[in-house]
């Protein structure tokens, strides 16, 4: 069995009601997908090359293109998910603090498209972001991301 490792941020902010920033996945394989098609800004790391707290901070600019805003970082820790051969162990720290979802500028990645086309394809790794009450996000998130949520809200005491 293989082990990937992935970390990332879950921002929120109380308007005055909770709210969490995520993202919808990018590419063609997500573009028609609503429910479970969203993602907390994270990504893959090497945790001999670097620490799980860094690459989140890194993957959550490449993901956005905005820096992780100024705030306590508040560790939600692991939730590790996925099937056979292939698991992920993903670290999340939650950190309060607000921005536009119409100041995202997301990184991209390429894949061949159409499949088997032997053509490359650019695509945004998420194509919009946006905030939303805990209960939406719920619907929103893939399952294996909503533990953080439950987390947050504990950690919050609400």
């Amino acid at each position: 069995m293989s082990l990937r490792y992935s970390a990332g941020v879950l921002l929120f902010r109380r308007s005055p009601d909770l709210e969490v920033l995520i993202g919808h996945m990018g590419g063609p394989l997500w573009a028609r997908k609503d429910a479970s098609a969203w993602s907390i800004p994270k990504g893959e790391y090497e945790p001999v090359d670097e620490e799980p707290r860094a690459a989140a901070a890194r993957e959550f600019g490449e993901e956005l293109g905005l820096p992780v805003p100024a705030g306590e970082w508040i560790p939600l820790g692991d939730v590790e998910y996925g099937s056979g051969r292939s698991r992920k162990q993903v670290t999340v720290w939650a950190v309060e603090g607000d921005l536009d979802p119409a100041d995202v500028v997301p990184g991209t990645f390429e894949m061949e498209w159409p499949p088997r086309s032997g053509r490359k394809a650019e695509f945004p790794e998420i194509d919009r972001a946006a905030w939303f009450t805990p209960d939406i996000a719920t619907e929103k998130l893939g399952k294996g991301q909503r533990p953080y949520l439950d987390r947050l809200i504990a950690h919050l005491a609400l």
